[in-house]
């Protein structure tokens, strides 16, 4: 169960991207809303909704949208999620969005992050709005009935409460040390 509830700020992070810079929670203050999603490169259930992680990104940016994916995962039980890799699976997919990692699992921790890849959606002011899934359909695309989270940012960019302000995160267990 998520430590942030509906209603929780966001915590503060430090943490480095695959572009090599140090980001943190402060560089997004200009953003009408920010989407922290604790995410990784070697699950399936990540992989099937990373392109849509990417079109998000790319239709609310506009509007004042930032997304953040964060990767929690212990690199040495799974390699798959070091540095080096999400650096190569950052680019080979595009990501229009900062990509960090968390090698001490501090922040997940902190968020209470459960699965991967599992959303937080927070307003300007950084109160938590939405968390849960991205939306009802991981596997097919064309066959999603509920966009959680594009709903969530309509909402939040248009001053309006969140009708479905929670769903349960659907994906693999983030990988603890």
């Amino acid at each position: 169960m998520s430590n942030l509830k509906i209603g929780d700020r966001a915590l503060p992070f430090a943490l480095p991207g695959v572009d090599g810079k140090q980001h943190t929670l402060e560089e997004y203050a200009d953003r009408q809303a920010l989407v922290i999603i604790f995410s990784c490169n070697h699950c399936p259930y990540v992989r099937a909704w990373e392109d849509r992680m990417v079109q998000i990104q790319a239709d609310y940016a506009d509007r004042g949208a930032q997304l953040v994916a964060i990767n929690a995962n212990d690199t040495v039980k799974y390699p798959a999620d070091r540095m080096e890799a999400m650096i190569e699976r950052a680019q080979e997919k595009g990501f229009n969005f900062p990509y960090l990692q968390d090698e001490t699992q501090a922040i997940a921790r902190a968020y209470g992050a459960e699965r991967t890849p599992e959303v937080f959606l927070f307003d300007q002011q950084r109160i938590l709005c939405y968390h849960g899934a991205i939306d009802d359909n991981y596997d097919n695309p064309t066959a999603v009935k509920q966009h959680y989270l594009r709903d969530a940012l309509n909402a939040v960019l248009n001053g309006k409460s969140v009708l479905i302000s929670e769903t349960p995160p659907v994906g693999c267990t983030v990988k603890w040390k």
